[in-house]
């Protein structure tokens, strides 16, 4: 995207803001729903949509992130605009790739990260530990996923436990932590493992119905 464009669309938004009557009611609270709403749209089209789709739903999540920044704007107190989240953004990539835009070397992946975790680390220095900033709001398998690779780093492993028939909720929960545990083993990731799964189930569902539409003309 040009920065005309970009600019375009934040003008656009603010635009929207002063005008409309329902956009003006709206703060940060009252997005969530929309956030979660449109990354989830974006995700259906990475997987199984087109470029068409994916191009559309980025402009909507893009939408939700420049609305964000538009009721920031108008705060009394700590006000901040889309100007300074893409100057904010701009540092911190800055700093968390050196091998880019310093001297420092990287020549694989793994030391791309050493690199990255060591800015992050500089930068979140405030923090007591490795789960900080790990958001309960991710869906319950990435959550899993994410939390057992922070357990890692400090060498805390997940509990060994028999995946087959378990007999209290409890364990139906020992029982799952150990499959996102086994997934990220084999490096596969759980989350979109199951929703690749119930995407295929919802297509078996609506076969079946169309078949008995066909039935009973």
């Amino acid at each position: 995207m040009s920065d005309d464009a970009l600019r375009e669309a934040a003008e656009t938004m603010r635009a929207v803001r002063a005008r409309c009557v329902w956009t003006q009611r709206i703060d940060h609270r009252d997005l969530v729903p929309y956030l979660v709403e449109e990354s989830a749209e974006v995700i259906d089209a990475v997987e199984s949509g087109t470029r068409a789709d994916l191009r559309e739903e980025l402009g909507d999540l893009l939408w939700q992130v420049l609305f964000h920044a538009e009721i920031a704007a108008g705060d009394a107190d700590d006000p901040f605009d889309i100007d300074d989240v893409a100057r904010g953004l701009t540092e911190k990539m800055v700093r968390r790739h050196p091998h880019v835009f310093a001297d420092a070397v990287a020549s694989t992946p793994e030391e791309v990260l050493v690199h990255w975790n060591a800015a992050k680390a500089a930068e979140k220095g405030t923090r007591t530990s490795v789960l900080d900033g790990v958001s309960d709001h991710m869906p319950s398998l990435a959550l899993a996923q994410k939390v057992l690779g922070k357990a890692a780093q400090v060498e805390v492993t997940a509990p060994a436990h028999r995946l087959a028939d378990p007999e209290t909720e409890s364990e139906l929960g020992d029982a799952l932590l150990a499959l996102v545990q086994l997934g990220r083993e084999r490096g596969w990731d759980a989350e979109r493992a199951l929703r690749e799964r119930l995407r295929t189930l919802r297509g078996e569902v609506r076969a079946v119905e169309r078949s008995g539409a066909t039935a009973s003309e």
